[in-house]
C-alpha cells in the first residue's frame, strides 16, 4: 500500500531523513488518504527535537508555532507543513492541557497518546503504514474507537468527547460501544472546555452527513453544551402538524437544510422556546404562540455564550425570529420582505421553512411544500427582473428632498414612502413622478 504524498511534504521528510532522523506523515492526513479523500492538512512527526528540526530544514522558512510542545511549521513550496517531535504527555490538570510534555524517541509512544485509532496511524515511503492500534481495521469497519482506555482519553482531553461525535457525523462512522458509553459517562467534563472550542466542534458536527443520528443518540451530551435543549427532550407536540417530540423535530430539521454552518445552527435553535411557550386548548391541541420571538432571544444568549461572531449570531437570531413568519404568497409581499431584509436572507428564510416543514407530520404537507415552491418561483422572477428594493436604488435621494424643503426625519419618511410606492407599483422609479407623489401625500 502506498500513499501519494505531495512533493512539498516529501521535501520536508527528505530533509529530516537526510539528517539521520525518522519522519512520517501522521494522523488525519493518513486517515483521509486511506479513505480516498484529499487531506486538508499534512502533518509530520519525527524523533528530531525542535532545534534539530530547524537545523535539518535550514533551507526552509520555519515558524515556532508551538515549540513548547515540540511543534514547528515549515513553509515548503509556499505551503505549510506542521512538524511535531515524538512526545508523551504528563498529567492533565484541566481535562484539556498536559502539565508538561516530554519528548520521546519512539513512534509507538507518540501514537499511543492520540485520541482515536483511526487518527493514530503513521506512514512513510520507506516503512509503509505503521498501524499499532488497529486503525485501518476500524476504518474498514467505519468505527470510531479510543486508543487504549476511553475514560482515560476523555479525562485527559474532554474535547475528544465532541471530536468523537464530530468524526462520527462527518465520516459517517459509528462510535464503538465502549467509547460511546464513555462519552456519556464523561459528558460533564465538557463544562471545563472553552466556549470557542466547543463552538468549532459543534459547527463541524452539525454539517456532517450523520448529524441527525449523532444528535439523537447523544442528546444528553448536547444538553451539556446547550442546557436550554433539555426541556425539548421527550417534549411531545400534541398538534396535527407534528409527529415528533420537539427535540427529534429539531434534529431532523438540522438534517434537512444545506451544509451551511449558520443555517445548521438556526435549525438547532429554531424551536428551542416551544416548551416555554406551550398552551393547550379545550380540545387538547397544543399551540406555541410567540415561540419564534422568545426563541430568538434564547438563541442570542446561547450564541453569545458560545462566543459566536456577531455576524453569525445576528443572522441566526433573525432567522429563528422569522422561521414561522407566514407572509402572503404574492409578488408584492415578497418584494416588501426582501426590501426589509435582503435577497440572501429571503433565500435562507425559504430554506429554513422547507427544512422545518419536512421535519413535521404529513398533515397538509403537500399544500405547505406547494406554497414554498410558489414562493421560490416568485423569488426567481424577482431575481430576473431586478426591481427596485432598496433606498439606494431610488431615482431620488436626500438632496432632492432637501431642495424641495424637507428636513430632519421627514427626509427619511419621504424616502421610505417613495420605496413603498415603487415596490407596490403605484409609482414609477423616476425623480419627477416620485417628487410629485411625495409632495401630494406627505407634509413637510
Amino acid at each position: 500500500m502506498k500513499i501519494r504524498i505531495p512533493s512539498y511534504v516529501n521535501k520536508v521528510i527528505a530533509l529530516l531523513e537526510m539528517s539521520g532522523y525518522e519522519a512520517y506523515i501522521v494522523g488525519g492526513c493518513v486517515r483521509d488518504s486511506l479513505l480516498g479523500t484529499e487531506p486538508n492538512d499534512w502533518d509530520v512527526c519525527t524523533n528530531a527535537r525542535p532545534e534539530q528540526v530547524k537545523a535539518a530544514l535550514g533551507s526552509l522558512h520555519v515558524i515556532d508555532t508551538g515549540i513548547r510542545h515540540g511543534t514547528v511549521t515549515a513553509m515548503a513550496e509556499h505551503k505549510p507543513v506542521e512538524i511535531t517531535t515524538y512526545r508523551s504527555d504528563g498529567e492533565y490538570e484541566d481535562h484539556r492541557h498536559p502539565k508538561q510534555v516530554t519528548f520521546s524517541d519512539t513512534l509507538r509512544e507518540d501514537l499511543s497518546r492520540r485520541d482515536f485509532t483511526v487518527n493514530a496511524m503513521a506512514y512513510s515511503d520507506r516503512e509503509g503504514l505503521v498501524d499499532l492500534f488497529g486503525g485501518r481495521k476500524d476504518l474498514k469497519a467505519r468505527i470510531i474507537r479510543c486508543v487504549g482506555e476511553p475514560d482515560e482519553r476523555f479525562d485527559e482531553d474532554a474535547l475528544r468527547i465532541l471530536r468523537a461525535m464530530r468524526f462520527s457525523s462527518c465520516l459517517d462512522f459509528d462510535i464503538e460501544d465502549e467509547t460511546a458509553a464513555s462519552v456519556m459517562r464523561n459528558r460533564h467534563l465538557l463544562e471545563s472546555i472553552s466556549a470557542e472550542r466547543i463552538a468549532q466542534e459543534l459547527m463541524k458536527l452539525l454539517c456532517g452527513d450523520k448529524a441527525v443520528d449523532v444528535l439523537l443518540g447523544f442528546s444528553e451530551v448536547m444538553c451539556v453544551i446547550i442546557p436550554e435543549l433539555t426541556p425539548c427532550i421527550g417534549f411531545k407536540q400534541n398538534n396535527p402538524h407534528h409527529c415528533y417530540t420537539v427535540y427529534e423535530h429539531i434534529c431532523r430539521s438540522v438534517g434537512n437544510i444545506r451544509k451551511e454552518p449558520a443555517l445548521k445552527m438556526t435549525m438547532l435553535l429554531h424551536d428551542i422556546a416551544k416548551p416555554e411557550c406551550r398552551t393547550t386548548d379545550d380540545n387538547g391541541v397544543d399551540h406555541f404562540k410567540g415561540h419564534p420571538a422568545v426563541g430568538a432571544e434564547m438563541a442570542d444568549e446561547i450564541l453569545r455564550r458560545l462566543k459566536f461572531d456577531n455576524s453569525t449570531r445576528m443572522r441566526v437570531t433573525e432567522l429563528v425570529k422569522n422561521h414561522d413568519n407566514r407572509i402572503p404568497c404574492t409578488n408584492k409581499s415578497v418584494k416588501r420582505y426582501i426590501s426589509k431584509h435582503d435577497m440572501g436572507f429571503f433565500e435562507d428564510y425559504l430554506d429554513v421553512r422547507s427544512a422545518d416543514t419536512l421535519a413535521q407530520s404529513n398533515y397538509m404537507i403537500e399544500e405547505k411544500l406547494e406554497e414554498l415552491d410558489s414562493f421560490r418561483r416568485i423569488y426567481e422572477q424577482i431575481c430576473e427582473e431586478r426591481p427596485v428594493l432598496s433606498l439606494r436604488q431610488l431615482d431620488i435621494d436626500g438632496r432632492d428632498l432637501m431642495s424641495a424643503g424637507f428636513t430632519g426625519r421627514k427626509i427619511g419618511e419621504a424616502l421610505q414612502l417613495a420605496l413603498d410606492v415603487v415596490i407596490d407599483e403605484k409609482c414609477k422609479n423616476s425623480k419627477k413622478e416620485l417628487m410629485s407623489y411625495i409632495e401630494k401625500n406627505l407634509e413637510k
